[in-house]
This record gives C-alpha cells, sequence and structure tokens, in this order.
C-alpha cells in the first residue's frame, strides 16, 4: 500500500537529493535517482525508472514500465550532463523510454499535453511539441522534431533530423526520412502527402478561409506541376496578402534540410 504520509511506495528507490513535490506518488519498485525533480500532482506508477537530469512537470500520469531521461542511444554522448523534459498533464503510456539529450542541444523535450502511448521512443536532443499524440511503437531517432497538434501513427519510424510540421496527421506504419510540412495527412509507403487535414484544422478552431487558404497553397505547390522552389515562386508571387498559417508553411519547406514529402 502507497503511504498516505508520503505516497511513496515502501518498495520504490527515491533518493533523498531527488526534488519531487510534496504530492507525487511514486509506485511499487520504481527508482527515482539524484539529479530529478517532479512536479505537483504528478503519478509515477509501479516499475519506473527516472534517471537523472529528467525534470516532469505537473499532473504528469507515468505508466508502468516507462524509462526517462537515460543515457543517449549516441555514440559521442561522453557522460555530460543533460536533462529530459516532460511537460504539464503528459501521459506517458507502458514502456515508453525518453532518452536525455546530448552535447549537442543538452536536452530532449516532451511539450504539454501530450500523448505517448505504449513502446514509443523518444531519442536524444528530440523536441516534441504540446498536444502530440505518438501513437503505439513509433520510434524517433535522434534530433526530430514534430510540431504542435501532430499525430504519428502506430510503428511508425522517423529519421533523425526530421521534422513534422504541427498539425499534421501521419498514417500507421510507415517510414519518415523527410521532413513532413504543416498542416498535412501524410500516408503510404514510400511516404506522400495525401492532402490537408481540413477534419483536424476544424476541430482545432482554424476557420474556413483559413483551410481554404492553406489548401491553395498545397494544391499549388503540389498539383500544379511545379517543383517546390518553383511553386514556392509562384505563390507568391500571384498572392499580394499571405495569411500567417501559410507563411509558416513557406518558411517550413525552405528551412528544411532533409527535402520534403511530397
Amino acid at each position: 500500500m502507497i503511504s498516505v504520509e508520503t505516497r511513496i511506495h515502501p518498495t520504490a528507490i527515491v533518493s533523498p537529493h531527488a526534488r519531487i513535490a510534496d504530492d507525487v506518488t511514486i509506485g511499487a519498485f520504481s527508482l527515482i535517482e539524484d539529479d530529478v525533480e517532479i512536479g505537483s500532482g504528478t503519478h509515477v506508477m509501479s516499475h519506473v525508472v527516472i534517471a537523472n537530469g529528467a525534470r516532469i512537470g505537473c499532473d504528469v500520469r507515468i505508466h508502468p514500465g516507462a524509462v526517462i531521461s537515460t543515457a543517449p542511444q549516441d555514440l559521442k554522448y561522453k557522460g555530460e550532463p543533460t536533462n529530459a523534459f516532460v511537460g504539464d498533464r503528459t501521459v506517458v503510456r507502458e514502456c515508453v523510454t525518453i532518452n536525455r539529450g546530448t552535447s549537442y542541444s543538452k536536452q530532449a523535450r516532451v511539450g504539454t499535453d501530450c500523448l505517448l502511448m505504449s513502446y514509443s521512443h523518444v531519442a536524444h536532443d528530440c523536441v516534441i511539441g504540446d498536444h502530440v499524440i505518438l501513437a503505439n511503437s513509433v520510434q524517433l531517432g535522434g534530433h526530430v522534431e514534430i510540431g504542435e497538434w501532430a499525430i504519428i501513427g502506430g510503428l511508425t519510424g522517423i529519421h533523425q533530423f526530421c521534422r513534422i510540421g504541427a498539425h499534421c496527421m501521419i498514417a500507421a506504419a510507415v517510414m519518415i526520412v523527410k521532413d513532413v510540412a504543416p498542416f498535412v495527412l501524410a500516408g503510404r509507403n514510400p511516404l506522400n502527402v495525401e492532402g490537408l487535414n481540413a477534419v483536424g484544422l476544424r476541430r482545432r478552431g482554424f476557420d474556413a478561409v483559413t483551410i481554404a487558404a492553406i489548401d491553395e497553397f498545397y494544391d499549388i505547390l503540389l498539383r500544379s506541376g511545379f517543383n517546390v522552389t518553383t511553386g514556392l515562386r509562384h505563390y507568391e508571387s500571384t498572392h499580394d496578402t499571405i495569411i500567417p498559417e501559410v507563411q509558416q508553411c513557406i518558411e517550413f519547406i525552405r528551412s528544411s534540410k532533409r527535402g520534403i514529402t511530397l
């Protein structure tokens, strides 16, 4: 039974140096190392490992078997102190693994209100935005960036240094080796853009005018016979005013280093 006074199960191993809010619950056989911070209202269930460098927010739910902030699986890591952040109200399901950063950025970061389903892996130096869902067994290589509200289907693998734009929805069991621009639906093998994530955008409060403008942008870029560079130039030359959401897409595409999924 968890003690009413401490909320820490007697079989848990919790370092006296860890900084843990008074109302945190820690379940049976969990291990909390020295350099760990856990915010108010968080529930750490049984058989969880939270290693040095972990910074866990408030009201987080960490399910059995999860392992957070262990050393990067990267040969350039030499044991330097780095961090893994998990934002408020995020749910970490069974056997999820989150590695801390390397000297490259010194951190891996998972945003607020995310859902990381069972067996998903967040590698070193990854940055995951708020409200992101990783379905079961999604595997992120190092340095992956995922924008807010993106949904990644189960069994999907994402190559290191790839970026997934905000509000994307990615199909299950695909391999991502190039960046995926914001607001799109992408699927099949090899991966390609199937269309706009219009349903997701409506659910999140985007108005019809904004959705239509984003759709027109992708129609020109993907279905008018232009290559990416020419398509961007054509769109900009034919539109005196570009809404912020479309400008976000343009900047994302132009800043890509791995190329864009089409």
